[in-house]
Formats: C-alpha cells, structure tokens, sequence
C-alpha cells in the first residue's frame, strides 16, 4: 500500500516548481506547507533541462541538492517525466520530434507538448532521460511515486507528423494485413478511395470541406489512442525496472483520442485528475454552454476517472483564479468555493487532493493561473480556507478507503466515444443524452457511475447495478452484446436509446435490420427513423406522461416478446412505437426511440423505481448534491450546497457530520458553499 493511497487517512499536497524560485525561498516554503498540513509535493513535469541542459550533458545537482531538502523537512515527493516539455536544443536539432499541424506546418518550441509520441528520434532521448533520471533518483527516500509525463493528449490529440504516417501505416499492416482488406474496411469504393500500395496510405490529411473517408478517420483516433498508451508505457517500464517495491507510477488527465483504461491497465497504479470547477465560471468558457450543471460539471468528468480503475486522487485541485496571459480568464473563487470544490472530489471518490500551485507563477504563459499564494507569496484568505480544509481532512480519516457507491450506470465504450468525436449526428445524440442522464442524477439525487465495457468486463461485473443506459450503443460488437444478454438473462435492467447497433465495428453501416445485434434483446423492429428538424420537438406518451423523444427518432415495432410502452404524439409517427419493453430472461429491457433530455431521464428513473435511493433519509433541494461512499456496513453522505445562498436539508434520522462532529436531525441549514459528510 502506498504513502497516498490507505485506509488510514486522507492527505492533502501541492504542486511546487523550485526551478521558479531563488533556492532561499525554498526552506522556508516547505516549512510553511508543512505548518497547513500539507506532506507531498509534484515536481519535475517540465523540468527537462535541469536533469540535460544539452545534449548527452547531464546534470544532478539542482533537485539532488531539493529533493535532500524535502527529505530532511520530511516532504514527500512525487517526482515526474519531463517529456511534455522537450528542450530547444533538441527540437532544434531534431525538427523531427515535433507535432505537426493537418496542413503540414510544424509546431515549434515556445509553448508546451509539441512533440509527437511516433517519432523514433524523441522515443531514443525519453527512453534515456527517463532511465537516466531513474538510475539516479529512483531509490531517494524522499520520492514515493513517479508521474509520468504531463497531461496526456491535453491541448492537442491530433499528430500530423511524417512519423505518424509512418507509424500509421505500421499500425494499419498489423490491423488488416493487406491493402485489400483496408481498402473493404474504409468503404474505399466509396468517391474512388481505393490504396493500391502502403505508400498511399497517410493520416489524415486537407481534405475539400473536411469530408476525409470517416472509416479512416475512426482507426486514426484508435490509433492516436494507441501511441499514447504505448509512450506511457514506454516510460513506465523503465520505471519499473528501478522504483522503490511501494513506490506508484501514474498519470494526469482524462482527455479525448485516449483509451484511460488500456493505459491505466499497462502502464499505472491509479489513475489521477486535474479538477478545475473554476473554468465553468471563466469569461469565455466553452465547457458548459449547454448545460445547467456549471461547477457540478466537475462531478461528471470526475465520475468518468473513476471508471477507469476506481481508485484515484487529483493531481491539480483548483486553488485560485485561473488564465493564460490569452485565454481561459476566470475570476478568484469565493469563500467557500475551494473547500466546495475539495469536497466534491472526495466525494465522488479521490483518495488524496493535491492543490495547484503553492506560488502563483511570475513568469511565463500561466501568469494568471494562480496558486494557494499570490505573487507576493504572503498569507491570504485562500491558505487560510485550506489550512481549514485540512482540518477537516483529519475528521474525515475513516472515510478513506470507502468506495463510491451507486446502483445506476451509464455504459460507454472507446469506440462511440471516438465515433461521436467525428460523426455530427451521433455527437448531437450522445450531448444531449449524457448531459440530459447526468443532470437528472444530480438534481433527482440519484448517484451513477459510468461503465467501460470492454474485453475486461464481464456481466458479473455489470450485475451490482440495478438499471444500466446505454444511451446511444451506434458501435456495437458481438462480444459486447453477448455481454449486454448475460447481463439481462441474470436479472438486469437495461435502457437504450436510439440508434443502437447502427454500425459495425469499422464505422459501416450494418445493412441488418436494426437494432442489429441487440434485436432479439431488446424485443423491437426498427421500422423508420429520422433527425429531429430545429423547427420541431417530438414528444412521447408514456401512461399519460409527456416526455420528450429529443434529437433522434427510431419508429417502433414490437417483435417477439416485445411490448409498446409508448407512443409518439403530435407529428406523423402518431401513434407509432416510440418505447418497447422486452423480458429477457431474468431481466429486462427498454429500449426508447429517442436521445434523453433531463426530464426524460427524471421520467426514466421514476418508473425504474431508481430515483433518490436516500430519499426516506434526507431531503436535498436541487442546490445541492448528494454523493454516497461505503465502507463495509457504513455509508457517508456528502451533501454539498452548490449554491451561494443558504439552503434548508431536512434529515429523518439522526447523522453525525464528520467535517464538525455535530450531531444533526430534522431540519438544518447549509451555508453558502458548505459541505458536510454525515455518517
């Protein structure tokens, strides 16, 4: 068992960067964490020309002479990769490394990860400054883990470069086998696409109006995913070779073209995230244009890292505003907000919280993105709320270890993830379903978690949850809807969406009837379908109840077992089948012809008997969020008012608030922003 990860505690860190600050800061800084509470620091992640400030010139003192610092303060240390940042003199030299953009133009030094994981020149130096940095500090008793890298696939997923194609190729040679089975795998025949030689064969390139072949553009995602994994891995098996036996290797982020869980499976011991609420109150934020959830967003992208292992902690926790000297402005968060905002991923399941920065940056593009202190590094009302925070921690000590529970799934794979990046019309259904799904969640007070199903899961896996969706199942495989049928024949409940099994793996459309390889499970016909015009909504009677058929239509047709639940209204599939109902087995299907909105999902809960499974304990306005973590026979309830006015909860039984010790009953306010964690 790890320093970070036990049963024991909950441990707070932070990230510092000594190569920012005069070495005379660096005692007293140490000195001042300690004092709040903090025991770990993040170092190292673009620290490249500390360890090589040229090429085969290698230099130990600086973090020598740091890390033995930490150790004498007795400061944990994760230590990290430093391959998000490649040098100058090696771009330079080596133009090669670098990222491209689809037209060819190279992105230069200057910024952050411009490199490209394919290029055999970059994968010789991380090779070597990797296991040279671990000869070196590996066995430091300061250091308790390795992060590897920096955000993997943040800022850009799309690698352009000659070295891609390369790989590319190399990539699709091991996939089909021949030119002929790629060319039947792309629809080449389709606008005359045929390749008659490897060499005809590129990622994706200018297309007119962008329109490249989208069989293609599907094993391009896949492949970019498997770059990633496989230079993650690259650099963990280095480590391997030299970490101390308690020492964990991970990683940060959870970001598009990336399958988390094939790499958190090869490559590390858990899986971290960079939590920032803040961006849904930026200036110009992009996050959450379509969406009520705001900060609670979070709790979505949180909930989808804890899918990829379960277990994981926050590498970043948001600790003041945030900007670039260009974009992504926000203001400072209110009081109250940082505690929120902590308490919301220990909630929803975070074993240990690492608050971005100690020291607001002076210098360089993340001026504006500042830490627990300012500029001037002097005691604030931010330190202040966290040295709070950590107080707290110390109440919440038997909580760690306990396990976020919930009876509602939502099923993803990597391969609808990849096709809705890159098809317009299963984009529009998979927005709005899983937003509409989680909105629901979250102000009914329903928790869910998301599913990968992949090779690794099986029906047993599946059987703790009551109902699962699978919103929009458009990719869908034999294997995976052999394990759908188990999961039913053994007592499930699963709900479908729209489209469901409308390609074949490659993207293709399936000319079976559909819904293809679910028909039979799901009880129903197919008979027509259409999108949902900008000028229309299409609503659904169901015992009398409206909901909406949002985005997508299916026309339904019961078969076999099957039964029509309800019907379209008020366009002309009046009448026709818009859900249909199928025992299967032990269990049971749904399968709804449209994509879910909120209230569609709230309709869905209410009838599957799911909604608000804490409801005879306490009762939550919508303000606040509910989540739920087991250990053993004790459940804690983190209730966490989202709001910047007061709301009233009621509890039906007596609780004890770990964050305060008080006991509570019956009616009880909630300040702006506050959280308790009854037991």
């Amino acid at each position: 068992m790890s320093f970070l990860l036990n049963d024991d505690r909950i441990i707070m860190g932070t990230d510092y960067y000594p190569e920012h600050w005069d070495r005379s800061l660096w005692d007293d800084d140490l000195d001042r964490m300690k004092a709040m509470g903090i025991e770990f620091i993040r170092v190292a992640e673009f620290s490249w020309n500390k360890f090589e400030p040229r090429e085969g010139d290698y230099t130990w003192d600086f973090f020598d002479e740091f890390l033995d610092l930490c150790l004498k303060k007795d400061m944990k240390v994760i230590f990290c990769t430093p391959t998000a940042t490649p040098p100058a003199w090696l771009t330079d030299k080596y133009p090669e490394v670098l990222n491209a953009r689809q037209d060819g133009v190279l992105y230069r030094h200057g910024a952050r990860r411009h490199y490209n994981y394919n290029s055999t020149v970059y994968q010789k130096f991380v090779k070597n400054i990797v296991r040279r940095m671990a000869e070196h500090y590996a066995k430091h008793e300061a250091i308790i883990g390795w992060q590897i890298d920096n955000e993997i696939n943040c800022e850009k997923n799309e690698f352009y470069s000659e070295s891609d194609t390369y790989a590319f190729r190399d990539f699709l040679k091991e996939k089909y086998g021949s030119i002929d089975n790629l060319n039947k795998a792309w629809g080449c025949a389709f606008w005359n696409q045929t390749y008659t030689a490897w060499g005809e064969v590129y990622v994706p390139r200018t297309t007119l109006s962008d329109s490249t072949n989208p069989h293609e553009v599907l094993d391009y995602k896949r492949f970019v995913s498997d770059s990633a994994c496989r230079f993650a891995k690259m650099q963990s098996d280095i480590l391997r070779e030299y970490i101390k036996p308690d020492d964990f290797i991970t990683t940060n982020g959870l970001f598009d073209d990336l399958d988390n869980r094939r790499m958190a499976k090869e490559s590390l011991d858990f899986i971290t995230y960079d939590s920032y609420p803040n961006m849904a109150y930026g200036v110009d934020s992009h996050f959450l244009a379509n969406t009520d959830l705001k900060d609670r967003m979070w709790c979505l992208l949180q909930d989808e890292v804890r899918a990829v292992k379960g277990t994981y902690g926050i590498m970043e926790q948001q600790s003041g505003a945030h900007g670039w000297n260009n974009a992504m402005a926000a203001p400072t968060p209110k009081p109250g907000q940082l505690t929120l905002w902590t308490m919301q991923s220990l909630g929803h399941g975070a074993d240990f919280v690492c608050y971005f920065r100690w020291r607001t940056s002076t210098i360089g593009t993340e001026i504006y993105w500042h830490g627990i202190l300012d500029y001037s590094g002097r005691d604030n009302r931010r330190k202040k709320e966290l040295e709070r925070v950590h107080d707290m921690f110390e109440n919440l000590s038997e909580v760690a270890g306990s396990k976020y529970n919930a009876k509602v799934g939502i099923i993803e794979t990597y391969d609808n993830k990849f096709d809705a990046e890159l098809d317009a019309w299963h984009q529009k259904m998979e927005q709005c379903s899983k937003i509409g799904i989680y909105e629901a969640s979250q102000f009914t007070h329903t928790p869910l978690d998301f599913v990968y199903l992949n090779e690794d899961v099986s029906a047993k896996d599946l059987k703790k949850y009551k109902v699962l969706f699978y919103p929009h199942a458009v990719i869908m495989t034999e294997e995976e809807a052999k394990v759908l049928k188990d999961y039913v024949n053994d007592g499930g409940t699963l709900v479908f969406g729209c489209r469901a099994g409308q390609k074949k793996e490659s993207g293709i459309c399936t000319q079976e009837l559909l819904p293809g390889l679910v028909r039979d499970l799901c009880g129903t016909d197919v008979t027509e379908y259409t999108l949902v015009g900008p000028d229309e909504k299409r609503y659904v009677n169901w015992d009398g109840k409206k909901i909406e058929a949002a985005v997508f239509n299916d026309e339904l047709h019961a078969i076999g077992d099957g039964k029509v639940l309800a019907t379209y209204e008020d366009c002309y599939y009046a009448g026709s089948g818009a859900l249909v109902e199928n025992h299967y087995g032990k269990g049971r299907t749904f399968y709804f012809g449209g994509a879910f909105t909120k209230d569609t999902a709230v309709a869905f809960f209410e009838k599957l008997d799911v909604i608000n499974p804490c409801g005879k304990l306490l009762e939550l306005p919508e303000e606040c969020e509910l989540c739920v973590r087991t250990k053993g026979d004790t459940d804690y309830m983190f209730v966490l008012n989202y709001s910047d006015k007061e709301q009233q909860i009621k509890l039906h039984r007596e609780f004890l608030d770990l964050c305060t010790g008080r006991v509570m009953n019956g009616d009880t306010v909630l300040k702006p922003y506050e959280a308790v964690v009854l037991k």
